[in-house]
């Protein structure tokens, strides 16, 4: 079964309008558009619709029904779909921006651009981030993402790990305390976090320090 996820293509037509490169990242260049002949999963847990039309404009559904019946607007893209399945957006809850480089001791390198055109390509159109390597990128791509000046998904972006003594890369902060860790929430919060991690060597001290100020 094929599947295509059609909050991507809506994605994608709305945020690329900025980038040079708009037509070899989307088959769709049209503020009109329709799939036809596509099955339909809605993600209700109802069973799937077969042989649908899906007329988009602007951004937006407007239409969604059988494609015998479902009237395509004058001038509209349409793309042949029969043997595609549309479904909505995946939300990831566990998703990274980062690759490990490998070595001793371990080190890791932001995907910064191609991280969020991947997601997007895997049908994931909202991710959380689960601890940061590069946290000021992982904040400045989400924000050019907002503005619709970069193309990626949605993001929800995690603070950098909360490590303690012993950290297992040098990509890691390690945190000297419970004030430490308190210190590091607050910032992180300041700057746009809306999530923490806890890593592996964190203290219990630590840890009751950081949830109780994320708690805040």
């Amino acid at each position: 079964m094929k599947i295509i996820t059609l909050a991507i293509v809506l994605l994608i037509t709305a945020a690329v309008s900025a980038q040079p490169d708009r037509n070899s990242l989307t088959r769709v260049n049209s503020k009109v558009f329709a799939l036809i002949h596509v099955r339909i999963i809605d993600g209700t847990g109802s069973i799937s619709a077969e042989d649908q039309t899906i007329i988009v404009a602007e951004g937006k559904i407007t239409a969604v029904g059988p494609a015998a019946s479902t009237t395509i607007p004058s001038g509209a893209q349409t793309l042949e779909m029969a043997g595609y399945t549309v479904l909505p957006g995946l939300v990831g809850m566990h998703d990274h921006m980062f690759f490990p480089e490998g070595g001793t001791p371990p080190m890791y390198s932001d995907m910064g651009i191609s991280f969020p055109r991947l997601y997007l390509a895997l049908g994931v159109t909202t991710i959380r981030t689960t601890g940061s390597v590069t946290p000021y990128e992982d904040l400045e791509v989400k924000r050019r993402i907002d503005a619709g000046t970069m193309i990626g998904p949605k993001m929800w972006i995690t603070a950098p790990y909360l490590e303690g003594k012993g950290a297992y890369t040098p990509v890691m902060h390690e945190l000297t305390g419970a004030d430490d860790a308190r210190r590091m929430v607050n910032f992180w919060a300041e700057q746009g976090a809306t999530s923490f991690k806890a890593y592996m060597n964190i203290t219990r001290d630590e840890l009751r320090a950081a949830v109780e100020e994320a708690h805040k």
